[in-house]
């Protein structure tokens, strides 16, 4: 059995979870999320927790009950605190500005960057003297990790002076340059 599929995921006060044959929507403080799951997992609510079971020891059910229960949990937490992912800009002139509800990244390129705000997705700014970073915030995972890898892939770190948009706490691994002899 896969050890994450067994756990149930329990739904906190103000969460209302309905589920409609493959189709599960959770509503709570933050927003509401809706996904069309896999038939083959049995989702079961009962007694305000959700039960992941797998119908058979198929490969595909085993690889389908963990997720299922993964996705099904991270909505849950989505709905009720939210995520968010904090990137940082280094470089010198490196800058970021906000567009309305987009961005706009100077960072080393002829022309000024602009990233276009998604639907569910806020983005929080703070520049000051030492430190360029933004946060992006929403509630469903998977757009907050997608924006925030968009962002990244404007202008990833390079490994000779760590210049670069990265994720906070990133460890970027540094080359030595020529040997100047």
């Amino acid at each position: 059995m896969s050890r994450i599929g067994r756990m149930p995921i329990p739904i906190p006060q103000g969460v209302e979870v309905k589920l409609d044959g493959v189709n599960i929507t959770v509503k709570g403080p933050k927003g509401i999320l809706f996904r069309e799951l896999h038939p083959n997992p049995k989702v079961e609510i009962v007694d305000s927790v959700i039960n992941v079971t797998r119908p058979s020891e198929s490969r595909q059910d085993k690889s389908l009950h963990g997720l299922t229960r993964s996705l099904i949990a991270n909505m849950v937490e989505g709905v009720t605190k939210g995520y968010e992912k904090e990137l940082e800009i280094i470089g010198l002139g490196f800058r970021v500005e906000a567009d309305g509800k987009g961005l706009i990244l100077n960072v080393g390129y002829s022309h000024p960057v602009k990233i276009s705000a998604v639907d569910g997705i806020d983005f929080e700014i703070q520049s000051d003297r030492q430190r360029n970073a933004i946060k992006v915030k929403g509630i469903d995972k998977e757009v907050v990790g997608f924006v925030a890898a968009e962002i990244r892939r404007v202008k990833p770190p390079e490994p000779y002076k760590g210049k670069g948009i990265r994720y906070l706490n990133e460890v970027v691994r540094r080359k030595v340059g020529k040997a100047g002899v």
